[in-house]
């Protein structure tokens, strides 16, 4: 009965992060389950939608494409989406949600402010690491 009381973690993906499968052909979905050893939930923020968005607007080349590419996958996977904060910007919404749980929250990220930020909270950490595979830390 406990079990089935426990919450979920949740792994946030920041933008960058839904650009590894185009950039680098590397399946983050697969990689996430090799590495995580607890029930978890994979999650992006509307912000970050709202990024991918942006991103293929502005860019036709393989920029775009890998943004478009990382919008389908969180569609396709039927990722939950946060809502955060009308005035908040990605990162800003990315560690406030961890602030409130950092227990149960883990962030994809390859971006090195925001895991500068993150490491103050604590809140663990989902790297790519070589161009081939992913680590938490």
């Amino acid at each position: 009965m406990l079990g089935l009381l426990k919450k979920k973690t949740k792994i946030i993906l920041d933008t960058n992060f839904l650009l590894i499968p185009g950039e680098l052909g590397i399946d983050i979905f697969s990689e996430i389950q090799r590495i995580m050893d607890e029930p978890y939930e994979i999650c992006v923020l509307d912000k970050t939608l709202d990024e991918l968005q942006a991103i293929i607007s502005r860019s036709k080349g393989k920029e775009g494409f890998n943004a478009k590419l990382g919008f389908i996958m969180v569609k396709q996977k039927s990722l939950k989406t946060i809502k955060s904060s009308a005035h908040d910007y990605t990162d800003k919404a990315i560690t406030g949600f961890a602030r409130k749980n950092p227990d149960k929250t883990v962030v994809a990220t390859q971006d090195k402010e925001l895991k500068k930020a993150l490491q103050k909270i604590p809140v663990r950490i989902i790297v790519l690491k070589q161009k081939k595979y992913l680590s938490l830390g």
